[in-house]
């Protein structure tokens, strides 16, 4: 199969899960007791300010037909707009735009925070299996695990910036404000890597190229960091690409902890308030997010294993 035909199946196969995913928020959205106009407009709300908010919202409409607006919406690019201000009305993308970097700057952080931890720790503990270097890496692993978020994050917030001073914290900005939400976000998944790399890299060592390599007199540097690496890494790049998504869901706890005005946050505002259309855009770009990064996996597996580059072609 070739890579053009591949990116088609993998595109159409995503815009299915896109469509599915905005109908199911629809539905949530609408099937939630309550009514959004009482908690938008309050108790004093004249019955012309109310209805005008009804119609901003859409909710004026029939259920079809506000499904088929947001569709709408999304096609024109501005994913709805927001309320209750009807005259000027700013799009949904607009307010989404000024919050995604925030997102994407934290979750790319994270990850990058659980990548250069996770791979030292596993491919250490392989190579040294059953020392104290692999105790030291498996009790890490399990502390990071077993340590939730909601719990981490405002503890890394009091030691760090409280009591200590060594990183900013929440009114800060700039790069190094962003340390301590990225070791919150990543901490969990550095744990799952390096539990990860450590098995897969046990299992590689143990296959017959490696032990032809050895016999060949290759250096154990290149034997373990080019021959067994490269092949345990497969497993990896899974794990990390499936929890990229768990990286933006997370980053909704660690936003409002360390208040950056992410996606995260915005989607909790909206939820608090009852903003439908930015709660449906808001979990749209996530899952369009989702989908990109896991056609990004998929492309990244022909760049670790040149067989499965061969085998699309």
């Amino acid at each position: 199969m070739s890579i053009g035909s591949f990116l088609l199946r993998r595109l159409a196969s995503g815009a299915l899960a896109i469509v599915g995913v905005s109908i199911l928020v629809f539905a949530f959205l609408h099937i939630v007791p309550g009514d959004p106009v009482d908690h938008i407009a309050g108790g004093e709300a004249t019955p012309a300010q109310r209805a005008a908010l009804e119609k901003c919202l859409g909710l004026d409409q029939a259920l079809p037909v506000q499904l088929g607006t947001f569709f709408v919406h999304i096609a024109d690019g501005t994913l709805g707009h927001q309320c209750p201000d009807p005259e000027h009305r700013p799009t949904v993308a607009a307010r989404l735009a000024v919050a995604l970097p925030h997102t994407l700057a934290l979750a790319l952080a994270a990850m990058l925070v659980a990548v250069l931890l996770a791979l030292p720790l596993g491919m250490f503990a392989a190579v040294r299996r059953g020392r104290w270097l692999d105790t030291l890496a498996t009790v890490t692993s399990l502390a990071g695990i077993a340590v939730p978020m909601m719990l981490l994050a405002p503890l890394l917030l009091l030691v760090c910036f409280v009591d200590l001073g060594w990183l900013p914290g929440p009114t800060d900005t700039g790069a190094a404000a962003t340390i301590l939400p990225a070791l919150a976000l990543g901490v969990h998944l550095m744990a799952m890597l390096s539990r990860m790399t450590r098995s897969s890299m046990i299992e590689v060592l143990g296959e017959d190229y490696v032990r032809t390599a050895r016999a060949k007199g290759a250096p154990e540097r290149r034997v373990v960091g080019v021959h067994a690496l490269r092949n345990a890494l497969l497993p990896v790049i899974t794990v990390a690409g499936l929890q990229f998504g768990s990286l933006l869901s997370g980053a909704i706890i660690v936003e409002k902890v360390f208040a950056r005005p992410g996606l995260g946050l915005t989607l909790l505002d909206a939820i608090a308030n009852r903003d439908y259309p930015v709660v449906q855009g808001t979990v749209l770009v996530t899952a369009v997010l989702y989908v990109l990064v896991n056609i990004g996996v998929d492309l990244a597996y022909g760049l670790v294993d040149p067989r499965i580059r061969r085998g699309r072609a």
